[in-house]
C-alpha cells in the first residue's frame, strides 16, 4: 500500500467553478492573510504538504522529520483572480533565495514552494520563476515547483490566525483590497 502523504492532492474546491492553488512561503500565518485579502480568493486554509508522514501535526512538522512544508491552500475564482495574480503575490511575500528559512523562521517547513494542480499552473509557475530569477540577478532562487501532494489541514487554531488576533489578540483585517502591513507574531 502506498503512503497517502505522497499521493496527489485530489480534494476538490468548495464550490463549482473554483480552482485550488497551494503555496509555501515561510510561516503560513502571514502568507494566508495576504491571500485572504485578494479579490477572487474565496477561501484559504493553512496546512502541511509535500512530506512523507500521514496526518502530521504542527508539533511533528516542527521537528523537521516529516519533510512537510507549511502551506496555504487557496480556493479561488479564476474569472476574478487569474493564477498569475496569485503567483505575483507569492513572489512578493517572501525571500525565495533563502533555503529552508524566512527571516528568523528556520527549518524545512519554511521552504519556498509552488505546488501545482495542473499543467497550466505548472507552466505559469515556471515562467514566473524565470522572470523573478531575472529580477534577482546574482541571487539564486531556491523555490521548488512540484505537483501538489496530499494536503493536511493544520490545527484549527492556525486557521485565519492573524485575522483572529494571533498570540497578542490584535486582529488584522482580511478585507479584500486591504493594504495594512501584515504583522506576524505568535
Amino acid at each position: 500500500m502506498s503512503n497517502p502523504a505522497s499521493q496527489p492532492d485530489v480534494d476538490e474546491p468548495d464550490q463549482p467553478g473554483l480552482k485550488l492553488a497551494q503555496f509555501g512561503a515561510g510561516c503560513f500565518w502571514g502568507v494566508e492573510l495576504a491571500f485572504q485579502r485578494v479579490a477572487g480568493v474565496v477561501k484559504t486554509e493553512v496546512g502541511y504538504s509535500q512530506g512523507h508522514v500521514p496526518d502530521p501535526t504542527y508539533k511533528s512538522v516542527c521537528t523537521g522529520n516529516t519533510n512537510h512544508s507549511e502551506v496555504v491552500r487557496i480556493h479561488y475564482d479564476p474569472n476574478l483572480c487569474p493564477y498569475t495574480s496569485l503567483l505575483s503575490l507569492f513572489w512578493s511575500r517572501h525571500d525565495p533565495t533563502t533555503l529552508n528559512r524566512q527571516g528568523g523562521d528556520v527549518g524545512t517547513q519554511y521552504r519556498s514552494g509552488i505546488y501545482y494542480y495542473d499543467a497550466d499552473q505548472e507552466k505559469l509557475a515556471k515562467e514566473s520563476m524565470e522572470i523573478k530569477q531575472n529580477e534577482m540577478k546574482n541571487h539564486k532562487i531556491v523555490t521548488e515547483i512540484l505537483p501538489a501532494k496530499k494536503f493536511y489541514r493544520a490545527e484549527e487554531y492556525h486557521q485565519q490566525y492573524l485575522e483572529k488576533g494571533g498570540g497578542r489578540g490584535c486582529k488584522q483585517s482580511a478585507n479584500k483590497g486591504c493594504n495594512d502591513p501584515i504583522r506576524c507574531y505568535g
